[in-house]
């Protein structure tokens, strides 16, 4: 019996494959499938989001936080949707 070796998948295959439904992740080159977030989770990330922001247009910072981004690993062909990020924009290359 043979089993076939499954294709690891590139972060730019990811990225272009990317689906609007649902919520993936890159582990190690194999796409995961990742819940959707509820409950006490939910209402704690979006106190912190509320937060945050209010502080940075308050101190003038050109920050923002995005809501659909993708942090790839510097060192494997990973890729992780955050439930909080904050960036600086005028630090991105664009």
């Amino acid at each position: 019996m043979t089993q076939a070796i499954p294709k690891l998948v590139t972060f730019e295959d990811f990225a272009a494959w990317r689906s609007e439904g649902g919520r993936y992740e890159l582990h190690d080159g194999v796409i995961v499938e990742m819940a959707q977030s509820a409950g006490d989770h939910e209402y704690i990330v979006g106190f912190l989001v509320e937060k945050i922001a209010v502080e940075y247009v308050r101190n003038g910072l050109s920050y923002f936080i995005p809501k659909t981004a993708l942090v790839k690993s510097a060192i494997s062909q990973s890729c992780y949707s955050p439930d909080l990020l904050l960036l600086n924009r005028p630090a991105l290359k664009l």
